[in-house]
């Protein structure tokens, strides 16, 4: 029997999104007992590298841009001087997170890191595939909520005053590391609810899925993505057309997991005739009936989306099948 690989999830985001609350919950879901803060990690790295030869170490990631000798590079662009003094900061503490990532996988330990220098394309997680199973996420949230989440965590760690002057600051931060997730295909998990947060989580790590034939319009791609995104947090790893005269099946692979993205993509579709004049033609040709390759945060989830779906008539059934 194969053992499975040691789990390491990296949970990005910037201060006040709630990653600590996910990353607690996402631990205790999966029962993994080790739970590191980058943080942490940070001071350890701070008692080792002094400030007088790392001072962007010495900052807080939100106004480590003070530090920075080349400042004039930047000027009229202050999110760009604030995104260079973060990832100073950030390179500092990463070295000694890929060390602690090294260390779990060697003692085949499962492990949650969360913190905000885990920062996409800076923190090498591909020299970890073949020995870990490793997922990496980036937190978001739109800026009211975030702003709501980030006065009261400085109220309730006492880092009000000074701290609060600062959301700006971690707003622009927020938007470099989506920005870096999206460059580097790391998923960007849209942090509104703590329950449908874990859900979109779960169904990426778990790789709980099932091939099945769907029979449905273009016009009812909406209700569809409803019922496997919005309602079981699941995900639509890919399309496949069946067309006459082809061998095989023309399949896509588009990995729709965010139902706000979703919503984006039909009323963008919806806004542009030609486009979905194509795809319609493209569902014509195959008389309406595709697969999709679905996934759930668990069999209980998956097994009650797919009743679900069938119930509404997406789910494609053969003659045969029909009189079995």
């Amino acid at each position: 029997m194969k053992l499975r690989k040691p789990y390491v999830i990296l949970i990005g985001s910037a201060s006040g999104i709630g990653k600590s609350t996910i990353a607690s919950e996402l631990a205790k879901e999966l029962g993994i007992k080790h739970l590191i803060e980058t943080d942490f990690i940070r001071e350890i790295v701070r008692g080792v590298i002094g400030p007088e030869y790392a001072p962007a170490l010495h900052k807080s990631s939100f106004d480590a841009y003070v530090t920075l000798k080349d400042k004039k590079r930047y000027d009229g662009n202050t999110n760009g001087l604030i995104g260079a003094g973060f990832e100073e900061h950030a390179s500092f503490v990463i070295p000694a997170i890929e060390k602690v990532i090294k260390r779990a996988v060697d003692d085949y330990d499962d492990v949650v890191i969360e913190g905000v220098h885990l920062v996409p394309g800076l923190i090498d997680i591909d020299k970890f595939k073949d020995d870990a199973s490793i997922h990496f996420f980036v937190l978001t949230a739109n800026e009211d909520i975030h702003k709501e989440r980030f006065v009261k965590r400085a109220m309730k760690i006492k880092r009000g005053g000074k701290h609060l002057e600062y959301f700006k600051e971690n707003r622009v931060i927020n938007d470099y590391l989506v920005e870096r997730a999206l460059e580097y295909g790391i998923p960007v998990i849209n942090n509104e609810k703590i329950d449908c947060t874990l859900k979109r989580m779960l169904t990426l790590i778990r790789e709980i899925c099932r091939v099945m034939l769907f029979k449905h319009t273009v016009d009812q791609l909406e209700e569809e993505t409803d019922i496997i995104l919005d309602k079981y947090g699941g995900r639509i790893v890919d399309v496949s057309y069946f067309l006459p005269g082809f061998g095989e099946p023309l399949k896509r692979k588009v990995n729709v997991y965010d139902p706000v993205e979703a919503k984006r993509l039909i009323t963008q579709l919806n806004k542009n005739p030609k486009r979905k004049k194509d795809l319609e033609g493209l569902y014509n040709l195959s008389d309406n009936v595709h697969s999709h390759k679905i996934c759930a945060p668990n069999e209980d989830s998956l097994n009650e989306m797919v009743k679900e779906l069938e119930a509404s008539g997406f789910i494609f059934q053969r003659e045969d099948e029909k009189k079995g």
